[in-house]
C-alpha cells in the first residue's frame, strides 16, 4: 500500500510538472494555459465529476422516438463506479475486458469501468467478421466482453466454443439478464446498490499510470493485427497538452459520430471533453447526421475527410441549388477581412448554412488522412474554426494539431507538433523529406506480444512513423507520403494491399495480383480499392471450357464472382471496386517481385 501512494505521488509530481512546463512555454502556439495536472483517467474523471457536476456530461437518444437525454457528471461517475464495481464483485479484477458495438452511453461507462480500477480495456473494431474478432478475444486473453444487442449471437457461440478465455459476456442494450448473459443496466444498478452498502473495492482500486492499461489493436498487412499497448499516462499526457494550442469549454458539446474504439475518437472526442468539463452527444448513425446536428446543435465536430467533404459538397449543392452561388462567395471574402478585426458576418447573411449544423458550431477538426486545404479554407472562410490534425494510435494518438487562431492555421499542414514531444526527419532528401520520427510521454509502451516488431519502430524512445514529410522552423508538421505502400482510404482507415493480394491469391482462378487505388492514379473522386489480376489460365480452362476461356468478358465475369465473394467478408473500405484483367507478366524486380508504383502495372 505504502508502494503505491509513494507512485501515486510521483504521478502527481510528474502530473505537475508538465503542467508547469506548459504554462511555462515560450512557444507562440502554446495560448491556452489552463491545463490542469490528471495522473489517471480515474482521476481525472473523479476531479472533472468535482469540478463539473451537474454540467453535462453525456446526451444520448436511448429510445427511436424519444428525445436526447442528459446525463450529469455526477450521475456519469455514479454508473461507472457501479459497473466497475459489479464486475469486479464478477471476478474481473486485473483481467482483460473488451468492448465493441455502436457509440453509446453505455460504451463509454464501459469502457471506463474497465480502465478506472477493474483491468485492462481491449476496445475492438465492430466492423470486423467474427473469425477476425475471435482471433483476436483469444490473442488478447479476453476474459468479458461488453457488446451492443447484434453481437449478441456471435459472442455466444465464441464463448460456448471453449476456444477463448472468455467467462462473461454483457449486452449494453438488454433491460434483464437472460441464457447466462449479463445486462450491463442490471449490472450498473447491482454495483450502485453494492457502494453504498459500502463496498469500495472499485472505489479504492489503485492505478498504475505507467503500465498497459488500454490494448488497441491496429491492421495487421496479413491480417495479423498489432495489438498497440498503451498506458494511461500515454492518454493524459495527450489530454494536458493538446487544449493548448486548440481552445475547449465546458460550454462545447462534442457530436461524436466515428467509432469510438479508434484511439482518435475516443482520446479527442471522449475522455478530452470530459477532461475540460463539456459533453458528448452521440449520433444514432451516418445517415441520422444532418437529423441529429439539428437535435443537439453541438459546437465540435470531430471527423475523418470522408465527413467534412461530405459536408462540404452538401452545402455547395444546397446553395448552386439556391442560386446564392455569388452572394455566398462575395460574403465570405469580405469575412476574411472583417474577421481579421473580430467582426463575424457570416452568422448573420449565411444562417441557412450554419442551420446545417445546428446553428452553433464553433470548430471542425479533420484527422485520420489528409484533406483538401481548400476545403479547410471554405469552412473557415464561411467562419467556422476548421482545422486538422496528426496522430497515430502509437502516439494515444495525438502528435500535432493546428491552432485554432485564424492568423496561425497552416492548412496545408497536419499541425504543429504538441507541447512536451519532440519531432525528427530520418534521412531526408534535398527537399528535407524523410521519416517523421517522434518522441514523447505519450508513445506507446510496444506491440503486445511483438518484441521485433517493436524493435522496428522503436529506437532509443525514437517511434518511426513509417510517414514520409517535412517540418519547418516552426515545428508544424507536412506529410508527403507513406514510407511503405499502405493505402489510406476515404474514411482515413489503412488498407494494406499485401492482405487483399494475400486473400485473392486464395481464388484458384488468380496466378498473381496487385492491389492499388484510384488516388494513386491522381483521381479526384473517393479513394476506392482496384486489382490488376493476372489470371491462372489453366484453372480458368478447366472451369470454364477452352471456348468460353478464350473470352476475356467470360474470364473477368468469373473473376468477378469470387471478388464479390471475398468482398462480402471484407469492411466497406476494404472492399476491391474494380477489376483489371491483364494476361500479360507484371513488370517485376530482379527479385521477382512486382513492381507496385509501375503505371503499365495497374494496366489490363
Amino acid at each position: 500500500m505504502e508502494e503505491k501512494m509513494v507512485a501515486r505521488t510521483d504521478a502527481m509530481k510528474r502530473a505537475e510538472q508538465t503542467v508547469e512546463a506548459l504554462n511555462q512555454s515560450k512557444d507562440k502556439y502554446v495560448v491556452y494555459k489552463e491545463s490542469r495536472p490528471i495522473t489517471d483517467l480515474k482521476q481525472m474523471l473523479q476531479t472533472s465529476a468535482e469540478m463539473y457536476a451537474q454540467n453535462t456530461a453525456f446526451m444520448q437518444r436511448f429510445e427511436k422516438n424519444q428525445p436526447y437525454q442528459s446525463i450529469t457528471y455526477r450521475e456519469a461517475l455514479e454508473d461507472v463506479n457501479g459497473l466497475g464495481t459489479a464486475l469486479m464483485m464478477h471476478g474481473l479484477s486485473g483481467k482483460r475486458i473488451a468492448v465493441i458495438g455502436e457509440n453509446c452511453y453505455q460504451w463509454a461507462t464501459s469502457y471506463l469501468a474497465a480502465v478506472c480500477g477493474t483491468g485492462v480495456v481491449v476496445p475492438l473494431d465492430k466492423e470486423l467478421g467474427a473469425a477476425d474478432l475471435k482471433q483476436l478475444i483469444i490473442e488478447a486473453e479476453v476474459s468479458a466482453v461488453l457488446f451492443t444487442k447484434k453481437f449478441e449471437d456471435m459472442f455466444y457461440m465464441m464463448k460456448e466454443s471453449g476456444d477463448t478465455s472468455l467467462e462473461m459476456l454483457v449486452n449494453l442494450n438488454a433491460e434483464e439478464e437472460e441464457g447466462g448473459i449479463f445486462s450491463w443496466k442490471q449490472l450498473k444498478e447491482e454495483g450502485k446498490a453494492m457502494v453504498k452498502k459500502g463496498v469500495r473495492v472499485f472505489l479504492d482500486a489503485k492505478i498504475d499510470p505507467d503500465v498497459m492499461s488500454v490494448l488497441l489493436f491496429t491492421s495487421g498487412t496479413t491480417g495479423i493485427a498489432k495489438g498497440v499497448m498503451l498506458s494511461q499516462r500515454n492518454i493524459c499526457e495527450d489530454l494536458m497538452s493538446a487544449p493548448t494550442l486548440l481552445k475547449v469549454y465546458t460550454s462545447d458539446i462534442f457530436f461524436s459520430v466515428l467509432p469510438l474504439h479508434h484511439t482518435y475518437e475516443c482520446t479527442c472526442g471522449f475522455l478530452m471533453p470530459l477532461y475540460k468539463g463539456a459533453a458528448i452527444a452521440y449520433c444514432e448513425g451516418l445517415k441520422y447526421i444532418v437529423k441529429n446536428l439539428q437535435e443537439v446543435r453541438p459546437t465540435m465536430l470531430l471527423g475523418v475527410p470522408l465527413i467534412i467533404e461530405s459536408l462540404y459538397k452538401n452545402i455547395m449543392k444546397s446553395i448552386r441549388k439556391s442560386g446564392k452561388e455569388k452572394l455566398v462567395k462575395k460574403v465570405m471574402a469580405a469575412n476574411r477581412l472583417t474577421s481579421k478585426v473580430g467582426l463575424d458576418l457570416n452568422r448573420k447573411l449565411l444562417k441557412d448554412i450554419y442551420a446545417v449544423f445546428g446553428g452553433r458550431m464553433r470548430v471542425l477538426i479533420s484527422g485520420g488522412a489528409a484533406i483538401d486545404p481548400a476545403i479547410l479554407q471554405f469552412f473557415n472562410d464561411l467562419g467556422f474554426i476548421a482545422v486538422q490534425g496528426y496522430g497515430l494510435t502509437e502516439c494515444a494518438p495525438m502528435a500535432a494539431l493546428n491552432p485554432d487562431r485564424r492568423k496561425e492555421m497552416r492548412n496545408s499542414s497536419a499541425g504543429h507538433l504538441l507541447p512536451g514531444m519532440e519531432v525528427k526527419i530520418l534521412d531526408p532528401d534535398e527537399e528535407g523529406n524523410g521519416e517523421i520520427c517522434l518522441k514523447g510521454p505519450n508513445v506507446m509502451l510496444g506491440y503486445y506480444h511483438m518484441e521485433d516488431e517493436t524493435a522496428k519502430v522503436l529506437q532509443d524512445g525514437w517511434f518511426h512513423t513509417g510517414d514520409l514529410g517535412h517540418v519547418d522552423e516552426e515545428n508544424f508538421i507536412y506529410i508527403t507520403g507513406r514510407k511503405k505502400n499502405v493505402i489510406i482510404a476515404s474514411n482515413g482507415k489503412n488498407v494494406f494491399p499485401e492482405e487483399l493480394e494475400y486473400l485473392l491469391s486464395k481464388i484458384p482462378y488468380v496466378a498473381e495480383s496487385m492491389v492499388w487505388s484510384n488516388a494513386e492514379a491522381g483521381s479526384s473522386n473517393d479513394t476506392f480499392i482496384a486489382a490488376t489480376i493476372k489470371p491462372d489460365m489453366e484453372e480458368v480452362e478447366s472451369a470454364l471450357g477452352k471456348e468460353k476461356a478464350a473470352d476475356p468478358a467470360e474470364v473477368e465475369k468469373l473473376l468477378w464472382k469470387e471478388v464479390d465473394r471475398l468482398n462480402e467478408t471484407l469492411p466497406l473500405y476494404k472492399k476491391i471496386k474494380k477489376v483489371n484483367v491483364r494476361r500479360e507478366d507484371f513488370e517485376k524486380t530482379t527479385g521477382k517481385k512486382i513492381k507496385r508504383f509501375v503505371e503499365s502495372n495497374k494496366e489490363k
